[in-house]
């Protein structure tokens, strides 16, 4: 998903499995994914069905579920906790519900079961598609420990770097490593949960009501750097398209709108601007984010990474407008 083949602009939104084998990546430019596979097929997004698709699966955890939370536009949480009576088979209940999104919805989807929220997110990345995997405390040694550190859950590319240049390589060297190690490595707090996470320990509970977003933001790390002003607009429709879909999704709108661009020295910049009207709209968004970038780019650093993100957040029915905002 994403991008324009005839103008090999944009980047990778989604890919598909048979596309992960030829090595496409999420966040890279479509010019560098035609040519690992120049067969590829692209389709434009849409984020409208993406939100249909999303509320309608979700449904159908809920009808099952006594708490569940909306983790992502494609991803959920839900808590069985004391419905042994109900369902005494959690592998059979995955199944049922696994299968009847296919059978109604036409997508599949992974189901992961666990002791705790961050067991089951690690489990439902296994084997991938429509299979149920479990990840229980007394399976981790097994099935988590021997995995590369970079597969944990929130040990992204420049803390797996810093662990593997401290010889801690898979999961079960993170879980057996002294804690204060970690931390000096990392930091205290991250250092902390991912120290715990290593160990399968996340008290974190499924949340029915999520707690109000303060804010809305996206960004992406690219394969090859951005260097020319026509790639990073490219970068910053599909971020805005993205961002702005989630807020219409929550009922919010943003007052505020930020751009951040970091270089391939590492140096991040950023820049907002406040608005007279809050926006929920993709375009709006998107030209706004072209102007800020403008202002902060050079136009001859490389950059490696663009951001956008979307603060003082309104709900919709609160928002005033003004009458004359159109001039």
């Amino acid at each position: 998903i994403g991008g324009d083949r005839e103008k090999r602009t944009g980047v990778i939104l989604a890919k598909s499995i048979p596309a992960k084998k030829y090595g496409i990546k999420t966040g890279e430019p479509v010019a560098m994914a035609l040519r690992k596979c120049p067969d590829l097929f692209l389709a434009r997004p849409d984020f409208r069905l993406y939100e249909q698709s999303s509320k309608a699966f979700m449904d159908i955890v809920r009808s099952y579920a006594p708490v569940v939370e909306k983790y992502s536009i494609d991803e959920c949480f839900a808590d069985f906790s004391g419905t042994q009576n109900v369902y005494p088979d959690p592998i059979a209940l995955a199944h049922t519900i696994k299968d009847r999104i296919r059978d109604e919805l036409s997508f599949t989807v992974n189901v992961g079961i666990g002791d705790c929220k961050l067991l089951a997110k690690m489990a439902s990345d296994f084997e991938k598609p429509d299979k149920v995997h479990t990840l229980s405390l007394s399976e981790i040694q097994v099935k988590m420990w021997p995995l590369p550190v970079r597969e944990l859950f929130t040990v992204g590319a420049s803390t797996a770097e810093k662990l593997e240049k401290a010889r801690i390589r898979t999961i079960g060297d993170l879980a057996n490593t002294d804690l204060s190690r970690v931390q000096k490595l990392v930091g205290m707090k991250l250092g902390q949960q991912i120290h715990d996470y290593a160990n399968g320990i996340d008290p974190s509970p499924v949340l029915a009501a999520p707690e109000e977003a303060k804010g809305y933001s996206i960004s992406t790390t690219l394969e090859e750097d951005v260097v020319t002003a026509e790639q990073a607009h490219a970068v910053l429709l599909a971020l805005s398209d993205s961002v702005t879909a989630r807020m219409r999704a929550d009922g919010v709108k943003a007052y505020c709108v930020a751009v951040s661009i970091r270089s391939n020295d590492f140096k991040t910049r950023s820049h907002q601007k406040k608005l007279a009207d809050p926006t929920d709209i993709s375009r709006e968004v998107y030209q706004l984010s072209k102007q800020l970038f403008s202002e902060l780019w050079d136009g001859h650093t490389p950059l490696r990474l663009l951001g956008v993100s979307l603060t003082d957040i309104t709900h919709e029915d609160s928002a005033q407008l003004s009458l004359f905002s159109d001039e």
